[in-house]
C-alpha cells in the first residue's frame, strides 16, 4: 500500500513501447502506477520490477481494455491496492496499415475496439471514479490531419478519440477533471517500425523538420506535464508531438 497522499496513475498498454516509458516516467514523477497489459505479463512484471527497484510503487494488472468489464476491473485493482486513482492514460492501441479496399472486417473492428471503444470505456470509468481534480490523457495520432494512404481504420479510430476528448473535457469540468489528448508523430517503437523498410523510414524522417524520429521519452515528457499540477488550465486540447511535420 502507498501513503494516502501519493497520487496514482493507471497506464493502459504499459508492458512495452511508449506505454512502458510512460509508466516509468510517471513513477519517477512520484506516482504509484497501475501497469496494465493484455498479454505480455513478463513485460509488465519487468516494468513493475524496475519501478520498485527505483523505490516506487506499482502493480501489474491484466485487463482487456476493449471490454467494459476489463476497464472496470482495472479501476477495481487500482482502488484495492492504492485506494483510488488520479490519472488515467489511455495509451493501449493497435495499428496495421492496409488500403481501405483491402482491409477485412476483423482488422477494421479490431482498430475500433481497442483504439476507440477502449478509450470510451476508459473515459466513462475514469469520469466516475477518478479523484476530484484528476487527469484523463488520451492517445490520438498525428496521422489525424495527414490521412496518409493505408491509415484508414487507424486514422478513423484516432479521429474519434479526439472528438471524445473535446466532449469529455466539457462534461467533466464540474469535477475539475481535465481531459486532453497527445497525438504523437512517428516514434521509434516496435509498433511503428514493424513492416517498414529503411528507405521508407528515411523518407518519413525527411518530412520531419527536426530531422529525426521521435523517441518514447519525447512523448513521456508531454504526458508528464499533462498529468502534473502545472497543466491545470490545459483542458480539451490535442497536443501534437511530431517534430513539426504537421
Amino acid at each position: 500500500m502507498t501513503e494516502k497522499t501519493q497520487r496514482v496513475a493507471i497506464v493502459t498498454g504499459a508492458s512495452k513501447g511508449i506505454g512502458r516509458v510512460l509508466a516509468l516516467r510517471l513513477a519517477k514523477d512520484g506516482f504509484a502506477v497501475v501497469v496494465n497489459y493484455a498479454s505480455s505479463q513478463n513485460g509488465a512484471d519487468d516494468v513493475v520490477r524496475d519501478i520498485e527497484t527505483a523505490g516506487g510503487h506499482a502493480i501489474a494488472v491484466k485487463a482487456d481494455v476493449a471490454t467494459s468489464a476489463g476497464m472496470t476491473n482495472l479501476f477495481d485493482a487500482a482502488e484495492k491496492s492504492f485506494g483510488a486513482a488520479d490519472v488515467l492514460v489511455n495509451n493501449a492501441g493497435v495499428m496495421k496499415l492496409s488500403p481501405l479496399t483491402e482491409t477485412d472486417d476483423a482488422e477494421f473492428n479490431r482498430h475500433i475496439a481497442v483504439n476507440l471503444t477502449g478509450t470510451f470505456y476508459g473515459i466513462r470509468e475514469a469520469g466516475k471514479r477518478l479523484r476530484e481534480g484528476g487527469r484523463i490523457i488520451n492517445f490520438s495520432s498525428s496521422v489525424v490531419g495527414m490521412y496518409g494512404p493505408g491509415y484508414g481504420p487507424y486514422a478513423a479510430s484516432k479521429a474519434g478519440v479526439e472528438a471524445m476528448t473535446h466532449v469529455a473535457s466539457k462534461e467533466l469540468g464540474k469535477r475539475r477533471i481535465t481531459v486532453n489528448a497527445v497525438a504523437p508523430g512517428p516514434v521509434e517503437t516496435e509498433l511503428f517500425m514493424t513492416g517498414k523498410s529503411e528507405e521508407l523510414v528515411q523518407n518519413i524522417i525527411r518530412n520531419i523538420p527536426l530531422g529525426r524520429l521521435g523517441q518514447p521519452d519525447d512523448i513521456a515528457s508531454v504526458v508528464s506535464f499533462l498529468a502534473s499540477a502545472e497543466s491545470g488550465w490545459v483542458n480539451g486540447q490535442v497536443l501534437r508531438a511530431n517534430g513539426g511535420m504537421i
